[in-house]
């Protein structure tokens, strides 16, 4: 924090906030004080700014989380009919509200050895302090994918969790129009991945997820009723790990 000095009538110069370190070391300077004394001081100085800095970071955090933007899922996964929030999505709704606190938020790409993949998601405020989110995931090579659609899948991934991690911030589905079915206890994201993890590792194709779906009585994923969660998993459990899986 910049300290402003102003001239008294004796042209010696004085910190407006005579507590602060620097206003000190101008004190020490007037009254003949040693090179090393002084070099004392000013590292005084540098933590005591970095100090109010760090203040001043989480205050702004503090006001921007207390009046958070709704993040939509504004995309679909059309294999398992899932919806989530496009990298766009999320950061756009988000960078205005940081800036209102004196926020902004970067993303550094270290190097990284063989196939793993390493974000650093940093928020940083206008006092200069900033803190960060470290990611690293192996590239993903999953469908039909060239090796830098690969290498983009797994970066987009990474930013978005590193983003959320830092903020505290979690995507929620848009049921602006739910036709008055917003008290739906539907299953949770815990349960959501649990079922989608199951259904990777039966090899579910489009197929078989729409089949699936129909089975207990949804449109997607996220929309299975949490009643119905047991109901889905015993249906995944009994089926076999081909394109010829049934349900009863």
């Amino acid at each position: 924090m910049e300290e402003k000095a102003v001239v008294t009538q004796n042209n010696a110069p004085q910190a407006n906030n005579v507590n602060s370190p620097f206003a000190m070391v101008l004190a020490g300077k007037a009254q003949g004080m040693t090179v090393e004394e002084l070099d004392k001081f000013m590292d005084l100085q540098i933590k005591w700014e970095a100090n109010q800095a760090r203040k001043a970071y989480h205050e702004a955090m503090a006001a921007f989380k207390a009046n958070l933007p709704t993040v939509v899922k504004d995309k679909t996964n059309s294999q398992y009919k899932s919806k989530y929030a496009s990298e766009d999505a999320l950061i756009n709704t988000m960078n205005p509200e940081l800036s209102k606190h004196g926020l902004s938020a970067t993303f550094d790409y270290p190097q990284s050895a063989g196939d793993v993949i390493t974000v650093i998601c940093y928020v940083t405020h206008s006092s200069g302090h900033r803190e960060s989110v470290s990611l690293s995931g192996p590239v993903d090579g999953s469908g039909s994918k060239n090796p830098l659609q690969q290498i983009k899948s797994t970066t987009t991934y990474l930013k978005k969790a590193t983003f959320e991690a830092i903020l505290g911030i979690a995507s929620s589905e848009n049921d602006a129009d739910d036709d008055g079915n917003g008290a739906t206890a539907y299953i949770s994201d815990k349960e959501k991945s649990t079922i989608i993890d199951m259904m990777n590792a039966k090899e579910f194709d489009k197929e078989r997820t729409d089949k699936f779906l129909q089975f207990v009585g949804c449109d997607s994923i996220e929309t299975i009723k949490a009643v119905d969660f047991q109901k889905a998993m015993a249906a995944l459990r009994s089926a076999k790990g081909n394109n010829n899986a049934d349900y009863h």
